[in-house]
Order: C-alpha cells, then sequence, then structure tokens
C-alpha cells in the first residue's frame, strides 16, 4: 500500500508581487470621504530589518458595523477585461497593500463600526504560512475595550494597538518576531 505524505509548506513569498497588489488596494475608502483614516507603519523582522516585500490585507466591518461590503475591489471591464478598480464611493472593507523598499505600508480606510479592530493578514518572505493579526484603533484617546485585547498581558496587548500621530492617521508596525527591543506582534491562531 502505498502512503501519501502531505507536501511540505512552501514560504508564502515574495513571489505574490506580480499578481496580487493591484490599483487603489490601499484605498477601500474614497478620496473625498471626510472621515476615512489612515493606517500606516513598517514591517520589521526578527534582525529589526524592514521587509520591504511583505504584502498586507485588511478586512473591516463598515461604519455601520455592516459586514457584507461591496462588490468591486477588483472590477473588470466587460467589454475588454481590462481593471476598472474601484468605483470610488462603494466601501469594500477589504484593502491589499505591498510594503514599499523601505518596509513602510499605508491604508486609508474607514472606522470599523461594532469592533474597535482592523483585521490584518500578514505575508512575507519566509513565512510558511500567512499570520493573522489585528490593529485597535483608539477612540477618543482611550484605549479599546476587547476580549482579547483583556486577555493579554500589558507589554503584549501594547503590540496591538496603533498609535495616533494625528487627527485620522495611526501608526501600526508589524513586527514578526522581537529583536530583543521591540516585542513580537501578537499573532493569532485559528483552528
Amino acid at each position: 500500500m502505498t502512503v501519501h505524505r502531505p507536501t511540505p509548506s512552501q514560504t508564502v513569498g515574495p513571489f505574490y508581487g506580480y499578481a496580487l497588489p493591484f490599483p487603489e488596494g490601499e484605498a477601500p475608502a474614497a478620496a473625498h470621504r471626510a472621515d476615512a483614516v489612515t493606517v500606516h507603519g513598517h514591517v520589521y523582522d526578527g534582525a529589526g530589518a524592514p521587509v520591504p516585500d511583505a504584502l498586507l490585507e485588511f478586512w473591516q466591518p463598515g461604519p455601520d458595523g455592516s459586514r457584507t461590503g461591496a462588490p468591486g475591489s477588483m472590477r473588470r471591464s466587460p467589454t475588454d477585461a481590462g481593471f476598472l478598480g474601484r468605483n470610488g464611493t462603494d466601501f469594500t472593507g477589504f484593502a491589499r497593500v505591498a510594503t514599499d523598499a523601505d518596509g513602510h505600508f499605508a491604508v486609508r480606510t474607514l472606522p470599523p463600526g461594532g469592533v474597535p479592530y482592523l483585521s490584518v493578514v500578514v505575508f512575507a518572505r519566509g513565512l510558511l504560512h500567512h499570520l493573522h493579526t489585528r490593529v485597535y484603533l483608539p477612540r477618543e484617546g482611550a484605549t479599546p475595550r476587547d476580549v482579547l485585547l483583556d486577555s493579554l498581558a500589558e507589554e503584549r496587548r501594547r503590540t496591538l494597538l496603533a498609535d495616533e500621530e494625528s487627527e485620522r492617521r495611526y501608526r501600526f508596525d508589524v513586527r514578526l518576531q522581537s529583536d530583543g527591543t521591540h516585542e513580537e506582534t501578537v499573532f493569532l491562531a485559528f483552528e
């Protein structure tokens, strides 16, 4: 009898830079939205060096708490199958952004309703599986209340909290491993 073994995992990157990023992927909130927020930061490896070829996906409910989103992040033209992109009005609840040469990313979105966080999926070189985490946005200068946050020690909790740099602009760095000075970002396991 032949025994079939699972194929071993391969790293999740950096092969995705060609096909996965798409125009306007970093902007689920239309440019004219006054209530839009910007979340930006860097992805760092275990040595504290920026990761220039990571890809981050952001998932969230709309400001009203709706989780249905709107289709259209990657709309195609019915005539020539070219990229139409977002329609400029509908909020999809989804963003995909690659880091630049300095490991920096930025996403313009709307504040999530019903939950105090954005869900984030991180793809990066050297990872055998993508990583799940959250970005918690402060509300009116206060730390959000959440079952997950409340279950973590203070130093671990801080890795999920975005820093408010200015009105509607937040900084959130992803650390794939501790570099001895900074804690590794808390990543979630789904079973």
